[in-house]
């Protein structure tokens, strides 16, 4: 199990960045909208701490959307500001407040829906209206090499701390933005704050397949065991194929300063 938690993120990194340099930072974006990390670290938890407390933990992760959307705009509006330290250090401080508040609402299933549906129909009007941005040239692959070790490392250090610390923060901490923080941070230093707000805004609408995942997790472990995770996974494939629409509607330019809009 050590050696997946090690693996499974470098390797969807991998892939990532390999489809931001061949079709741009929104199809690279919508993919990392997928379960892999929660898929995983919620079928250890089933395994080692039982099907209950992983349905538990899907509830909460289901919730923790509101968080990791409450991310990817923050990251996006302040990196076309500053820097990505300072990005990094007020969007996690975000999900962290975010965090908090939804640890002290009571677990339940409908809230969770709830906060996740707010979170998903909002996102698309909060995030920074930039140009459309091509894939340009890839990132080093030293730079690459640097970004797939810090997934791993944020994977085993996010798994660790939540087998020990109870259903409701284990779901939470399983929608820490390990993807989120990683790409967004080596997307603005190696392509810049537009092609990063462009990621960000593809991650947020490809996580209606992972709301989708943890949902169907929430209602089927109880009653199904672990094939529940066989359901889950195939409807939050299709729920991508679904968004893909959702992607492949054009953005539409924003006029610069001074330059009038074109009336149809």
């Amino acid at each position: 199990m050590l050696l997946l938690k090690l693996l499974v993120i470098p390797g969807f990194l991998l892939l990532i960045s390999l489809a931001g340099k061949r079709w741009g930072p929104s199809v690279a974006g919508w993919l990392s909208g997928l379960p892999v990390v929660v898929g995983p670290i919620l079928f250890f938890l089933a395994i080692e701490q039982g099907q209950v407390f992983a349905a538990q933990s899907a509830t909460a992760a289901l919730s923790a959307m509101f968080a990791m959307i409450a991310f990817c705009v923050t990251y996006a509006q302040v990196a076309q500001r500053t820097g990505w330290p300072w990005a990094l250090v007020i969007s996690l401080s975000v999900w962290a407040c975010a965090a908090v508040a939804l640890s002290l609402i009571p677990p339940s299933l409908t809230l969770s829906v709830i906060a996740a549906a707010i979170a998903l129909l909002a996102a698309p009007w909060l995030f920074p209206k930039v140009q459309p941005v091509l894939a340009g040239p890839a990132p080093k692959s030293d730079k690459l090499l640097l970004r797939m070790m810090a997934g791993a490392l944020l994977t085993l250090a996010v798994t660790l701390l939540a087998s020990t610390v109870g259903e409701r923060w284990s779901g939470l901490l399983a929608v820490f933005p390990v993807l989120g923080s990683v790409m967004a941070v080596f997307s603005q230093q190696t392509r810049g704050p537009a092609f990063t707000a462009a990621l960000l805004r593809a991650t947020a609408t490809g996580m209606y397949s992972f709301a989708a995942f943890c949902l169907v997790l929430a209602l089927t472990l109880p009653g199904m065991g672990l094939s529940g995770f066989g359901l889950a996974i195939a409807v939050s494939v299709a729920m991508l194929g679904v968004t893909k629409r959702l992607l492949a509607k054009p953005a539409k330019p924003v006029p610069e300063v001074g330059e009038p809009a074109i009336r149809r």
